[in-house]
């Protein structure tokens, strides 16, 4: 278990214009010459972006969905880059709270100055009411999976773009449970490798438990690879806890590893056998660093955004008070983006830290 705990660290803050917007749900995306910081607000979607490894952000572009969509709880907008697009997704309907809802793709070719009109990627309309999605690009791809409601019982579907997210192609069927139903409110996770395989981790619903399970296509989702559990001990639930963890990929050895919720207990763990017990809190996420050190940021049990290293066995503080944190490897620095007073906190988990603020308009 942790043996210290690391003072509290200040970083860039990205504020509302006004009392009235509350920024939720931020989401990462790096090129490691640019990162890219999607979150949502009301029924629109924000994009900021930074050119100096995250010194300063830009002031948020509004993307307006003109409809209802799914935000807060992990569900909210998506982030990529491919081919020269800033790619977003979003799950949105015209009635919203799950009664309806499909998942749609903005596409940039100028860094969000103008957005292309969005196309649906679920071909049955309705589909993916759920509201839970996930998105990851590489290797000349985007590939997103999401919760599906097309027959009965919640399935995991997903489908790829060839051309940057302005087309995609067939839905494919990734993972039904033989017990009718995955985890109804967990939201996956993907990533797509070097190589091009793509990685799918979600929440299963099997024999009342609760586990994470991840699964693999070598053929861009033609085939998927039989699930196996991920963590070597099962989690008894009659309950969703609404916590789809986090995927990463080893730089080096092509190996992933998971960050997850199970009861109190955030665990790492992977697919070979490592399950390792790091505190007590929720909605961690994960991600491989420099010389594949891993990074792990959570909620805590106080409402604190928390942080370790596999480098060093001591806690870091990176807020008081927030929630849904996400985290990005630059090639330089470890930076953590979570909600924070209605606005998106960051906080650096390794490297220099910047101070500063970015609003959308006037300060409040």
């Amino acid at each position: 278990m942790l043996t210290a705990l690391v003072g509290l660290a200040l970083a860039l803050k990205i504020v509302p214009p006004t009392t009235d917007i509350v920024f939720k749900q931020p989401q990462i995306a790096s090129t490691g010459d640019r990162i890219g910081l999607a979150f949502g607000a009301g029924n629109d979607i924000y994009y900021s972006f930074s050119n100096n490894d995250g010194e300063t952000f830009s002031r948020p572009r509004k993307v307006e969905t003109k409809g209802k969509m799914a935000l807060g709880r992990h569900r909210g907008p998506r982030i990529a880059y491919q081919s020269g697009n800033v790619v977003i997704s979003a799950i949105v309907g015209q009635k919203g709270g799950g009664a309806d809802g499909d998942l749609l793709v903005w596409t940039s070719n100028d860094n969000g100055g103008a957005w292309k009109p969005p196309v649906r990627v679920n071909d049955l309309a309705g589909s993916a009411r759920e509201g839970l999605h996930a998105m990851a690009s590489g290797n000349g791809v985007v590939f997103a999976a999401w919760l599906d409601l097309r027959a009965k019982g919640t399935q995991l579907y997903g489908a790829v773009s060839n051309d940057g997210g302005s087309t995609w192609g067939k839905n494919f069927l990734i993972y039904e449970s033989p017990d009718g139903s995955i985890c109804q409110c967990c939201h996956p996770n993907v990533l797509v490798a070097p190589t091009g395989r793509l990685y799918v981790m979600w929440r299963n619903s099997l024999g009342g438990n609760r586990d994470m399970y991840m699964t693999t296509s070598d053929d861009v989702g033609v085939t998927w690879k039989p699930a196996r559990q991920i963590g070597s001990e099962s989690w008894k639930l009659n309950a969703c806890p609404m916590d789809g963890g986090s995927l990463t990929l080893s730089g080096l050895s092509g190996e992933a590893y998971a960050a997850f919720r199970k009861e109190k207990e955030i665990h790492y763990s992977t697919v070979s056998g490592i399950d390792r017990a790091l505190g007590d809190g929720k909605d961690p996420a994960m991600i491989a660093g420099m010389n594949d050190a891993l990074y792990v940021v959570w909620t805590g049990t106080t409402g604190a955004i928390e942080a370790i290293t596999s480098k060093e066995n001591k806690l870091k503080v990176l807020a008081l008070k927030g929630g849904y944190p996400q985290i990005v490897f630059t090639g330089h620095r470890v930076l953590a983006f979570f909600e924070e007073e209605g606005g998106i906190g960051m906080g650096v988990v390794e490297g220099s830290t910047p101070l500063g603020e970015v609003t959308v308009g006037p300060k409040r």
